[in-house]
């Protein structure tokens, strides 16, 4: 090959056996070089015995572990062993190996006999260890069975890697994972994970086409927004999700979607459909969904892609509080605002709220209806309240029946009411009178015992500056009905001021 060709020198040749003792002692990694020929003889007289499941024979008298550790035999150990594991000699470590092999190793050490006791010349395994200063060391073992040594198994080298920092971070992570996994299924608010990606997909491809009036395309298409609707993933929902709309599992609510989101949603969608056109990927807005049992979930939703995922909307976090029950008094506190709790009627502050408003702006012409409660004092002073509040209940069924929209009727005070009837002239008001006074007869003839009988003056007016002389010559028709009511009757008016 010439005097450029590279001969083999002594410093080229393999290590001495010196130079591998040398090599042993200063290995990066902790070292064991051990005996199992005990062991190897006691597996010899299990099998002699009949054993063949070494696992089950191990779990049936936790003592034979125990015996198998005492079958190994330390013949050395590098120095990275004994700073590892706090030792200052090997003669330190052998002399405490109670201390180093104990507790949760025996569980885990299980695996690695039953490779060996299926004949394989080398095993792995993840176990526990324990330094002479107490430290608890999750260290990954590697063994080897040395060549010429495979049928009494009495040179065996171990490789100990000490991934206690490792394993700490798992279990920190796993912890971590399942605090979040706890705070998610069992927090007191509905949660939903969901996956926008296909929705984003959807609204950039609409941009690439040139749209730009997004609002307007979707009142000539509407039919995208349930396209977008059916295009959500849903990743995950927690109990509270379950538990407000009356679903026994995550599966049973994600197969009935459809009976969840509908009716109004539809509308409340485009407009988060809008937002997210313009950029507002953080929401919230009140929505109505429904249960699986059908009723109605009236919803304070948040909603927000998540920071990591703008880009593609992939995972979104939605929070849904249930205001339904807010919402129901709130709709109370209206109707307490508009009406009469006794009658069920309007009431006078609706009365004079309407009444202004027709003023302003119609329609024309308009008539009222002016109705007082004939003997109403009497039947209080006689037979009490109660008798008084039931006759007045009834009244307000009659005029409840009566009148239909967008007429209207209203307790306006203790005995008296009022109807008004926008757009209707006088003709059709005294129409709707005869109508009161049929269905009052019927009311009275289904109501044996105290009879109602009413006074009434209509008037109509056809402009706005009409309306408080109409309602003032109304009022003096129905006086002076109330007062040949009590001339017919002898009675003195001023004896029965109602």
């Amino acid at each position: 090959m010439g005097e450029s060709a590279v001969s083999l020198s002594p410093s080229s040749s393999l290590p001495t056996g010196a130079e591998f003792e040398h090599m042993f002692d200063l290995a990066p990694v902790s070292l064991w070089l051990e005996d199992f020929s005990a062991l190897k003889q006691l597996f010899d007289r299990w099998r002699a015995d009949g054993v063949t499941d070494i696992r089950a024979h191990l779990a049936q008298d936790p003592d034979r572990l125990r015996q198998c550790s005492a079958a190994l035999k330390v013949l050395k150990v590098n120095r990275r062993t004994l700073d590892l594991f706090a030792a200052e000699s090997q003669q330190a470590l052998e002399s405490n190996l109670d201390k180093v092999f104990r507790d949760d190793m025996h569980s885990t050490s299980a695996h690695e006999l039953w490779q060996l006791w299926s004949g394989q010349l080398e095993f792995s395994n993840q176990t526990v260890n324990y330094a002479l200063d107490g430290r608890r060391l999750d260290v990954q073992i590697r063994a080897r069975i040395l060549p010429g040594h495979e049928g009494d198994w009495s040179r065996v080298l171990l490789s100990l890697e000490d991934i206690t920092a490792q394993v700490r971070a798992a279990r920190q992570l796993q912890r971590s994972e399942q605090y979040a996994r706890g705070l998610f299924e069992h927090s007191p608010v509905s949660l939903w994970v969901e996956d926008f990606s296909a929705v984003k997909s959807l609204l950039d491809g609409l941009r690439a086409q040139g749209i730009e009036d997004f609002k307007t395309f979707l009142a000539v298409h509407p039919e995208f927004v349930t396209r977008c609707m059916q295009e959500i993933r849903v990743i995950d929902v927690n109990q509270q999700t379950l538990r407000m709309f009356g679903a026994d599992s995550k599966a049973t609510l994600l197969n009935n979607i459809g009976r969840v989101f509908r009716g109004e949603m539809h509308e409340s969608f485009a407009e988060q459909l809008i937002d997210l056109w313009d950029g507002k990927t953080v929401q919230q807005r009140e929505v109505v969904n429904y249960s699986l049992t059908g009723d109605t979930v009236h919803i304070h939703m948040q909603f927000a892609v998540l920071a990591d995922h703008l880009a593609d909307w992939g995972l979104v976090l939605l929070s849904l509080v249930d205001i339904t029950a807010r919402k129901k008094a709130e709709a109370y506190l209206e109707y307490l605002g508009k009406h009469d709790v006794l009658t069920q009627l309007r009431n006078r502050a609706f009365y004079v709220e309407e009444l202004n408003r027709i003023k302003r702006k119609g329609p024309w012409p308009l008539s009222v209806i002016v109705i007082d409660m004939n003997g109403l004092k009497a039947v209080n002073d006689e037979h009490g309240h109660a008798a008084g509040d039931s006759m007045l209940r009834r009244l307000g069924e009659v005029l409840a029946k009566a009148v239909d929209a967008p007429a209207c009727a209203a307790r306006i005070g203790g005995d008296e009411f009022a109807v008004l009837l926008p757009g209707m002239d006088e003709r059709s008001a005294l129409a709707l009178q005869e109508r009161i006074l049929s269905m009052l007869d019927l009311n009275n003839q289904f109501y044996p015992g105290q009879p109602i009988t009413l006074a009434m003056g209509v008037g109509s007016c056809s402009s706005g500056d009409m309306v408080d002389a109409t309602i003032h010559r109304a009022d003096q028709l129905m006086y002076a009905e109330k007062v040949r009511y009590y001339q017919d009757r002898g009675l003195n008016r001023r004896q029965h001021p109602d």
